[in-house]
């Protein structure tokens, strides 16, 4: 399968592409071009960049945004990316991805509250037919009988006390040798005694353990204390 990795070289060259930094008021802001026209999900700016439309990307309502303004070299999405998303909540991260990806690829978003779910449905879902919502509980990754196949991307954002081996419960299910693993450690649901720091280098030590090679490992503050994004890949025989 193709896979462009549209982000190398993007922060010194805007460009036209899915991920660009755009002028705003002086400012140069991470932004991803709109797959749905006009529309907006959670209220960011719309904007004109080379005869496109592009949505601005907010560091602190999006982790992996927070991850890309920190530092995040490798995002391995392009136009036919399969991602298992865990963890969805109300979509904002997941509506960049699905800009990023385009009409071609897909978003298996999975959210276990069901109220949470509408508003993914809703909001977000509803416009965009690279989306599709799962709802049910990431800890059991065999009732998702929506996917076929294998995935390229497993992105996990849960804030529980073994969200770790939930990610690799999943990646193990789902994701192909060679895939990406993007963890967020929430180091205050792991353990709210322990340094964040050593709590962020036990979980990837339990990723090391399980056949993960890490590329990078992210702080996210300012935009999210105590958080980390660790990226990895599958090394799966």
């Amino acid at each position: 399968m193709y896979v462009a990795r549209w982000w190398y070289g993007l922060l010194s060259d805007p460009g036209i592409g899915p991920i660009a930094r755009i002028s705003i008021y002086g400012e140069k802001r991470l932004s991803t071009l709109n797959l749905v026209k006009g529309t907006t999900v959670y209220g960011e700016k719309l904007v004109r960049h080379k005869g496109e439309e592009y949505r601005m990307w907010d560091p602190f309502r999006s982790k992996l945004a927070g991850a890309l303004e920190n530092g995040l070299s490798w995002l391995p999405l392009g136009s036919l990316s399969r991602i298992l998303y865990l963890g969805a909540s109300t979509g904002t991260t997941v509506s960049h991805i699905s800009d990023i990806i385009g009409a071609k690829g897909i978003i298996f978003a999975v959210e276990s509250s069901s109220r949470v779910g509408r508003e993914l449905l809703q909001r977000v879902a509803s416009n965009r037919e690279n989306i599709v919502p799962i709802l049910e509980d990431a800890r059991r990754p065999n009732l998702y009988f929506s996917i076929l196949g294998t995935v390229d991307v497993v992105y996990c954002d849960i804030a529980q006390p073994d969200q770790t081996e939930i990610a690799i419960k999943n990646c193990r299910q789902y994701l192909r040798p060679d895939g990406a693993l993007f963890l967020i450690v929430k180091t205050r649901s792991i353990d709210v005694v322990k340094n964040p720091r050593y709590v962020i280098d036990q979980e990837a030590k339990k990723l090391k353990a399980n056949q993960f090679m890490i590329n990078q490992i992210i702080n996210l503050e300012p935009f999210d204390k105590d958080h980390a994004l660790i990226s990895a890949k599958y090394q799966a025989a």
